[in-house]
């Protein structure tokens, strides 16, 4: 196994999702990413992922939906926000909520502390 983290970028702005896979791997994160919550399912890549970073609203299955159809997992980083998200995220186990636009300083420093990295 390698000892990179791998990490799950889920957002259906492909060009949002582009920037972010390269941000991430330009730190040294592994990185596999998704379109959508279905593609992401379908690739039954969850039990592999170290962290999930998904986006709230997206067509079809949204974050929210995600988190609820994933629940066992307990690495989980999600991103956008509006009044009263963050408790909601948070009462469905999600460790952390990011405002996009976010600084890729603040999500690595994030990663880190949840992957203890």
């Amino acid at each position: 196994m390698s000892a990179e983290p791998l990490v799950a970028v889920i957002d259906d702005d492909e060009p949002f999702r582009t920037a972010l896979v390269e941000s991430l791997c330009s730190f040294g994160y592994r990185v596999r990413d998704f379109a959508s919550a279905e593609e992401f399912v379908a690739g039954n890549l969850e039990p592999a992922c170290d962290c999930i970073i998904t986006d709230i609203h997206m067509p079809g299955m949204s974050g929210l939906d995600l988190k609820r159809h994933l629940a066992a997992h307990s690495s989980k980083v999600t991103a956008r926000a509006e009044e009263g998200l963050e408790a909601r995220v948070a009462a469905r186990g999600a460790v952390c909520l990011l405002k996009k636009p976010f600084e890729s300083d603040d999500l690595i420093g994030r990663l880190k502390k949840i992957l203890k990295c």
